[in-house]
């Protein structure tokens, strides 16, 4: 198979193309490194350098041919989002547009779409499955939804085929040790632990003490970022063979608290890690846990990687290896 990955000099991007480079797929990888590295792209993928809303260098990268195409490059701050709708509008709305339209111009009709829980809102039960009403509390969460709408256009107008992969808390790190760029400014828990654990930030705070849970954090659910590459791979096989789109849910199904992550990650670092209690943050729900049943089921995946100790172990020892730098 020859895949291009739209961001695929980011951190899940990155593993992601580990992940097909491993079993003997031709790999692109067109990326402005505006958050991604150069030092990312494994050996054995081809860089293309370039910006999503670049239709000609777009256009011009897909005339290689592919087979597939993924699509890691959507902004994802959802508290950013709030306040500049209009940067993620026209990255991810505009952009996924663009690089859909030239795919179907180029005769790529198979199309992976790194999605998102934050298009489900606030749950109304618990496990989240795919029948769950998709009610964004961010915007950020509103535009992989509408990504996700346009491709079930181009499929029904255009005949292109696609998979959106929801994922839930992506963390970790490849455990042999074949990706060490650290993510540029990271705002979510593990790697925000993994400063304070270097030195980095004095603290971490802890947003809410006082939830509906067994020790008042909040729980959410992480998945192994490896685990998601795989999906990735087996979303590429499964909508190739069965000429059918589909939508499904990433998550290991086992929530983990903050608290719990915390004390984790002191046992395995061996340094004190300080935090601070805070206030909750407004939205924040308290639990957040998927069900995967539909991934189990139509991709034969699972999580096999995401226990609470390979995502520290594994993310620690990429902190500790840039710690010098």
């Amino acid at each position: 198979m020859r895949v291009l990955l739209f961001g695929g000099a980011g951190y899940i991007g990155t593993h992601v193309a580990m992940a097909f480079l491993d079993r003997g797929d031709k790999v692109g990888i067109y990326d402005n490194l505006s958050t991604g590295l150069r030092s990312n792209v494994p050996e054995g993928a081809e860089f293309f350098e370039g910006d999503i809303l670049d239709r000609t260098r777009v256009a011009e990268v897909l005339s290689h041919g592919w087979d597939a195409a993924v699509h890691l490059a959507a902004f994802k701050a959802a508290g950013e989002s709030m306040v500049k709708p209009e940067k993620y509008s026209e990255n991810n709305i505009t952009g996924s547009l663009i690089i859909m339209t030239e795919c179907e111009k180029h005769g790529c009709m198979n199309f992976i779409l790194s999605s998102s829980a934050a298009t489900y809102g606030e749950p109304k039960y618990l496990p989240i499955d795919e029948n769950h009403p998709t009610a964004p509390e961010n915007y950020y969460g509103y535009t992989k939804l509408c990504i996700e709408q346009n491709l079930a256009w181009y499929s029904k107008l255009r005949g292109m085929h696609f998979a959106a992969l929801r994922y839930f808390n992506a963390a970790g790190y490849d455990t042999e040790g074949r990706m060490l760029g650290l993510e540029r400014n990271p705002a979510n828990l593990l790697p925000v632990i993994m400063e304070a654990a270097c030195g980095i930030r004095q603290s971490i705070t802890i947003f809410g003490t006082d939830y509906d849970t067994p020790d008042g954090t909040c729980i959410r659910d992480y998945v192994h970022v490896s685990d998601l590459a795989d999906a990735h791979v087996a979303a590429a096989d499964y909508i190739m063979k069965n000429k059918r789109d589909l939508i499904v849910n990433l998550g290991s199904e086992t929530g983990i608290s903050v608290r719990e992550m915390v004390e984790a990650a002191r046992r395995i670092t061996g340094r004190p890690i300080p935090s601070v209690d805070g206030e909750r943050r407004a939205g924040d729900p308290a639990r957040l846990v998927a069900s995967s049943a539909l991934a189990h089921k139509e991709l034969g995946w699972s999580a096999k990687k995401s226990d609470v100790d390979t995502l520290i172990s594994s993310t620690w020892k990429v902190y500790q290896a840039n710690m010098g730098k």
